[in-house]
């Protein structure tokens, strides 16, 4: 098993996201304290009435995991998740490329098609195409990440002979997409190295706009539905889950039953564990961090 921490997200309107602490200074004690892998998610424009009902303000997932990248030597570095459609899937392209290729090969790039409304119509994309839109930019990735000229002619995209260099580290950079749908465990199966289900009660699955998942047991059956599905390719597929339980923000408390819960989930078929940051202070995140992987990790 594997352990990504999450930069801590600000809830609400007020406050400064960075109140959380450096990027590249949290990115560095998480390595040194044994952690496995860091992730910045995204919502460039979100609208006041979500922020006020609970939701939460984000970096730039590029900008901020380059900076991650700069302070860290082998951490992986995770979009958990970007929104493709509110690209351009050359734009995304070039961004994860170039952080791919200065970060020496850790970008993981996760994905979603997002489910604001308000952020879509701020960002001019179009919200009811956002599907397409997805599978278009699924196409295009691995076409510009060959660094060597290529077409493209979809609904929203069309390219005659272009080329987008630098070519990424990685060939492919890993793509895994997020959410829970037949759609989303399809797409894995076919086009993705990796799963990001979504974890929490039902109400946060219909804000999201994908498919509940309950119990640890309904997990370990879509993991093994996904790996069918994907074939010879199964085995090799990463699932990605979120831990939600906020007593593990006292990492030493209830270590036991923590142990029990990551065994759980690694025995469904679960690869990497993700765990945000608890919203606080640089203090708070660094002492979380550290002490997480003094009772969890393994450092050497």
């Amino acid at each position: 098993m594997r352990y990504i921490l999450g930069y801590p997200e600000k809830q609400g309107i007020d406050g400064d996201l960075l109140d959380g602490g450096p990027v590249g200074g949290l990115a560095a004690t998480a390595e040194r304290a044994g952690w496995h892998g860091f992730a910045l998610t995204e919502h460039p424009g979100p609208g006041a009435k979500w922020l006020a009902a609970g939701g939460h303000q984000t970096l730039d997932p590029f900008v901020g995991l380059a900076f991650a990248a700069a302070a860290t030597q082998r951490l992986q570095l995770l979009t958990y998740l970007a929104v493709v459609p509110y690209r351009n899937p050359l734009l995304l392209a070039k961004s994860a490329a170039t952080l791919d290729r200065l970060s020496g090969g850790r970008l993981v790039l996760g994905v979603g098609t997002g489910y604001l409304k308000s952020e879509f119509y701020a960002l001019g994309a179009d919200f009811d195409e956002r599907n397409v839109l997805f599978d278009e930019a699924l196409d295009v990735l691995p076409l510009a990440w060959t660094a060597r000229p290529f077409s493209y002619d979809g609904r929203h995209f069309s390219a005659r002979e272009v080329i987008a260099k630098p070519a990424p580290a990685q060939d492919p950079i890993p793509i895994w997409i997020g959410g829970n749908s037949r759609l989303t465990i399809r797409r894995v199966a076919e086009r993705a190295q990796g799963w990001m289900p979504l974890s929490g009660p039902a109400e946060l699955a219909t804000t999201s706009r994908t498919a509940h998942l309950g119990s640890v047991a309904d997990l370990r059956a879509k993991i093994s539905g996904l790996r069918e599905l994907a074939g010879e390719r199964g085995a090799a597929l990463d699932v990605a889950y979120p831990y939600l339980d906020v007593s593990i923000y006292s990492p030493e408390a209830e270590a036991d039953r923590h142990r029990a819960a990551f065994a759980e989930l690694e025995a469904a078929g679960v690869t990497w564990i993700a765990v945000t940051g608890p919203e606080g202070t640089a203090a708070s995140s660094l002492e979380f961090a550290e002490a997480f992987g003094a009772t969890y990790l393994s450092t050497g």
